[in-house]
């Protein structure tokens, strides 16, 4: 058991940017790196499952397929985070420090806003549910208003005017259109004057029959000349009232007939205009339809930011609540950097020391081994030189004896003095005996130990030229 927690603690160390080799010389900063790698598993769970919240709520997809994602985006931050702190090596300079420090501050920051939304949604998301509802029903009202007010659903009202019109005129038989107002006004003007005759009749009738019962007028009862002439005002009154009878009966036939056609004409439209009434409701019902269906399925993360925002607005409380419970998941990511750069204030640790010495040293050795390696470089390009001069220099001599030996035969045959033959040419399978001779004492096996003594002399002493590193 004691291993395992030894060898998580290892991975914690590795994971905030320790390095195993300095850890174990100073193993007293093991437990400041044990504590930076927990702190990075932190900011990366919450990563994740604020990846997997916001995967859920923008796309609402199967929770294991939004957990995968939420998973690998923690790793993502987890990389970030750590980016950040290896690349804030310890430096007690205030200026540089701020330098390195406030870029970094930064992208935390914004990896802290993107990690607390989501976080803070599934918090209040109860809340955020119930303000939705009422934002979508909101939505619904305002849409049916603005499909009602457009051109091609303006005439609706009155449409359905009409078709209730033409109905009423159908069922009254024509009687309740209003436009027969003027026909109707004529019938009653005729009405009134058809009453007002034959109440003048009824007068004339009275006074006729009044003179001759003698009660009125002369006071002579019978049939005298007052008589003769009430009894013949009120036969000509009789006749004014029977043209009125007549004109009112032709009055009110113009309007049965106007009526009747009416009701006729209001049956020929309302079938056109019922579907026409029919057809503009079901496109408005249509496009009403298709932006419900769109409106209630719209709870992504905008229209729950908004509506989290509608709530802030209404609740104080609630407002302070998400205020504080988004600063502290960004307290939590930009936690890592922070402490990396508090720790740089600080004086230097043994590991910080020891991380000094060992880059300095790796530096110190490979420029030894670099110039170790132009040296040999240099010596071994310096005997191809003198190894190709060598063999140049050999040709020119065979050449030269082949030359001269060719001379003396010429001159003995010449000359016929001499009977022994010349010289023969040194052949070629002594050169590479005199090539081992020249090697042996010549200046190649010379130049080639110079060059190597010089070579094991700069290696020696180049640790004592140097000046010691400072802790």
């Amino acid at each position: 058991m004691s291993e395992r927690r030894r060898r998580i603690g290892d991975g914690l160390a590795v994971l905030a940017g320790a390095r195993p080799d300095v850890l174990a010389a100073a193993p007293g900063a093991r437990p400041r790196f044990v504590a930076l790698g927990g702190v990075l598993l932190s900011t990366g769970a919450l990563a994740a499952v604020s990846a997997a919240f916001a995967v859920s709520m923008a796309l609402g997809v199967w929770w294991p397929l939004a957990l995968l994602v939420g998973l690998g985006w923690g790793a993502v931050v987890v990389n970030l985070d750590r980016m950040l702190l290896v690349g804030m090596a310890h430096d007690s300079s205030l200026k540089r420090n701020l330098v390195m420090a406030v870029p970094r501050v930064g992208l935390a920051l914004v990896l802290g806003v993107v990690v607390a939304t989501p976080l803070t949604l599934q918090v209040f998301h109860k809340e955020i549910d119930a303000e939705i509802v009422v934002m979508q029903a909101e939505a619904a009202d305002a849409h049916r208003t603005a499909l009602e007010a457009d051109t091609r659903f303006a005439g609706l009202p009155a449409l359905e005017e009409r078709i209730a019109a033409q109905e009423a005129v159908i069922a009254s038989g024509g009687r309740s259109d209003a436009g027969l107002a003027s026909v109707r006004g004529g019938v009653v003007e005729k009405q009134a004057a058809l009453d007002q005759a034959v109440a003048v009749g009824r007068e004339l009738d009275a006074k006729a029959q009044c003179e001759l019962d003698g009660t009125c007028g002369t006071g002579d009862a019978g049939t005298g000349e007052a008589y003769a002439q009430a009894r013949a005002a009120a036969d000509a009154q009789a006749a004014v009232v029977a043209a009125a009878r007549s004109e009112l009966a032709a009055a009110t036939a113009a309007v049965s007939a106007a009526e009747g056609r009416s009701a006729s004409l209001a049956a020929s439209s309302l079938d056109g205009d019922r579907a026409e009434l029919a057809r503009l409701t079901a496109e408005l019902d249509r496009l009403q339809a298709a932006f419900d269906e769109r409106n209630e399925g719209s709870g992504g993360i905008l229209l729950r930011l908004e509506a989290l925002d509608r709530l802030g607005d209404k609740s104080g409380t609630l407002a302070a609540a998400q205020f504080m419970l988004s600063l502290l998941f960004m307290c939590v990511e930009v936690l890592p950097v922070l402490m990396k750069l508090l720790l740089n204030f600080s004086p230097p640790t043994a590991y910080d020391r020891l991380t000094a010495l060992r880059d300095s040293g790796d530096v110190e050795i490979e420029e030894l081994a670099q110039e170790s390696r132009r040296t040999v470089a240099q010596a071994k390009e310096e005997l191809l030189v003198m190894a190709e001069r060598e063999r140049v220099d050999r040709q020119k001599e065979a050449i030269l004896a082949r030359r001269r030996a060719t001379l003396a035969e010429v001159a003995a045959r010449t000359e016929g003095a001499r009977s022994e033959p010349a010289p023969a040419p040194v052949a070629p399978a002594e050169e590479p005996v005199e090539a081992q001779r020249m090697w042996d004492t010549g200046p190649i096996r010379e130049l080639a130990r110079n060059a190597a003594v010089r070579t094991v002399r700069s290696v020696r002493r180049r640790p004592a030229d140097r000046e010691p590193t400072p802790a």
